[in-house]
């Protein structure tokens, strides 16, 4: 149904070349979901294209890793490129809209800068901020990656993931040292992913940016999995130690609101040793 649409679409000569272009694409992309391996003379007929048009984007699909040609039968199919592209697409499309309130109450209680950052690959990437009211605060932009040894977000969400992928993922960490107090080594790691566990939130002493503490919290889904964490970040000027506790408090309750939005339960979930 779709790639007939597409194909009504495509040959709408009242569409704008770029669009036309665009949507002969995707046409292109599902007739090659349809079967494992198709011709350019089958998918001429179907989509009622030229050989010649089908055969150029296919060409430029081919370039870019989308698609593959079989050396024997010259026949085309899609490649795992497109998988992997699927699977990176936000599994939690709500968690940026629902972390927003919680993070400006957060903002506004502490007037710090607040992070909210997920896992992508070997690293976190900071998915959504609020400035902190100071002069002064922690540099940073959305969609900017950090490593997960030695921020607070990458500890919580390593502490509390299941312990296969943890495997998994620190096999890809090369535990870099940015600062005097980051941690270099595997060995430590562990140790402070217990202390993470144990204590219920992740710290950054001062690991990654000169300078800056954080205090970081898991955000649970309905499974009870780890999809994100939630900081504060502060100059060490500005941070208190005896404030620490006040400060996870907030952060739990932040953490715990955005959890509830996204079907847990129970906060926070089992640990996961």
């Amino acid at each position: 149904m779709l790639a007939k649409q597409m194909e009504a679409e495509s040959l709408d000569h009242k569409q704008p070349e770029s669009v036309a272009a665009v949507l002969k694409v995707f046409a292109i992309l599902q007739a090659l979901t349809e079967q494992e391996e198709v011709g350019i003379s089958e998918l001429s007929v179907r989509m009622a294209m030229p050989k010649a048009t089908i055969y150029r984007f296919l060409q430029t699909m081919k370039s870019l890793g989308y698609v593959r040609q079989a050396a024997d039968s010259e026949r085309y199919s899609l490649t795992m490129k497109l998988f992997e592209l699927g699977t990176r697409a936000p599994r939690y499309p709500d968690l940026v809209e629902l972390a927003k309130p919680e993070m400006e109450r957060l903002s506004a209680l502490t007037a710090e800068t607040i992070h909210l950052g997920m896992l992508i690959e070997s690293e976190i990437i900071y998915v959504h901020k609020v400035d902190s009211r100071h002069m002064l605060g922690m540099y940073s932009r959305i969609g900017r990656r950090a490593p997960l040894h030695c921020t607070a977000i990458g500890k919580v969400l390593m502490a509390w993931e299941d312990p296969g992928r943890r495997e998994a993922l620190l096999a890809n960490v090369q535990f870099k040292k940015y600062r005097d107090n980051t941690i270099t080594s595997r060995e430590a790691f562990d140790v402070e992913l217990d202390r993470t566990r144990v204590q219920g939130y992740g710290e950054d002493r001062e690991e990654f940016d000169d300078h800056i503490r954080c205090l970081g919290v898991p955000v649970f889904d309905r499974h009870g999995k780890a999809v994100a964490g939630l900081s504060i970040s502060f100059p060490t000027f500005r941070y208190h130690e005896e404030r620490k506790a006040e400060m996870v408090q907030l952060l739990h309750e932040a953490g715990q609101a955005i959890s509830a939005g996204l079907g847990c339960a129970g906060y926070p979930p089992a640990l996961r040793r």
